[in-house]
């Protein structure tokens, strides 16, 4: 009886020895996941990563990348989404955050995990262009917004506002208020962003001094860097201070314009200082309709309309489609809006909130 129990004991320590040492199951892998804002791509949606020509190969994963995290990028952002959503495809926002190790990082991704095409609004119009080409040479339909490269056959297509128009356009604006309001003189501080995109702030100063440099009796006195709103509250208030004579400001972009608006309004300067801008958003609208008469107009870009278009190029090309614009640079009308026509103000806030879901 004993033997037979030691027995027993025996063969439960050997079975208990062996499962103690059997290594439990490895886990799979997660799935890659995409370098995008708010979206990681799935086990599922990753089965095709390998895929030399994710289009033939029907995948339904597109990506639309911004790189930053204003209204504009917002509503190009939309626009991507939109499109490729009601088109029944996956969809996967990404923010580059103006790192440009990072745009070439996120094409490598996306092509590895065998997405059908980007829609891309590039950090640079020169330095990114390589990676770029490398990614539709891989397979990668890729499409521009708010980009001016035109001509390039690698690409589906480019929309885009025209940068020196917006400027421009500003500038008639803000001509014709010197002419009607300040005698034909005006002394001008301007808000650009080119330590940001050096040719996009370029254009549209440009556009702008071209315009307001037609009346003799405009100067401009200061012409400083701030984009950001923050930035431009600081740089624009002590520009007034270094320079009381100065009697309009012109912001290059949307914080550029908030923060000029404000640092009038912060120094006490209503009503003997303006501010003219670029770039549309609710902030901004409101400032337009504010009564305290500060900021007098804008051009606003249509975002939403050039991230719809870019994405539908892309996916024009991933399905085999006929696609009139690829290779092209196609610009996207900008929309000015003024103190003088409130009508226009309250409609472009209007159709703002609809499409962003406000």
């Amino acid at each position: 009886m004993k033997k037979a129990l030691l027995l027993v004991l025996a063969v439960v320590l050997t079975v208990s020895l062996v499962a103690c040492s059997t290594p439990a199951a490895t886990p799979s892998a997660d799935a890659s996941t995409a370098p995008s804002a708010d979206a990681s791509v799935s086990a599922e949606a990753s089965s095709d990563a390998n895929a030399s020509t994710p289009a033939a190969s029907g995948s339904k994963k597109v990506a639309g990348v911004v790189f930053q995290e204003d209204q504009f990028m917002k509503l190009l952002q939309l626009g991507y989404k939109d499109a490729a959503e009601k088109a029944g495809y996956e969809f996967f926002p990404g923010n580059t955050n103006n790192d440009a190790a990072k745009e070439v990082e996120m094409l490598n991704t996306y092509i590895d995990q065998g997405y059908a095409g980007v829609a891309i609004a590039p950090i640079s119009e020169t330095a990114s262009v390589e990676p770029l080409k490398k990614a539709a040479a891989a397979g990668l339909a890729v499409g521009l917004s708010n980009s001016p490269l035109d001509g390039q056959d690698w690409m589906t297509a480019c929309y885009s506002s025209d940068n020196y128009q917006l400027g421009q356009m500003t500038g008639e604006a803000c001509a014709k208020y010197i002419e009607e309001n300040m005698d034909g003189k005006a002394k001008i501080g301007i808000l650009q962003f080119k330590s940001l995109l050096p040719e996009q702030s370029g254009a549209r100063s440009q556009g702008f001094i071209d315009e307001v440099t037609k009346l003799p009796g405009v100067e401009i006195v200061s012409d400083q860097d701030a984009w950001l709103q923050d930035k431009a509250i600081t740089v624009a208030g002590d520009m007034l201070t270094a320079n009381p004579d100065i009697n309009l400001l012109w912001g290059a972009n949307e914080g550029g314009t908030i923060g000029a608006t404000m640092a009038v309004k912060n120094a006490g300067l209503a009503g003997k200082v303006v501010t003219f801008g670029t770039d549309a958003s609710e902030q901004t609208a409101a400032m337009l309709q504010d009564e305290a008469n500060i900021l007098q107009a804008l051009t606003g870009q249509d975002p939403y309309t050039i991230g719809q278009k870019t994405m539908e190029s892309v996916l024009m090309t991933v399905e085999g489609k006929d696609n009139p614009d690829k290779g092209k640079l196609v610009i996207v009308p900008g929309q000015l809006l003024t103190r003088e026509k409130p009508d226009e103000v309250t409609a472009f806030v209007a159709d703002l909130k609809t499409k962003m879901g406000g």
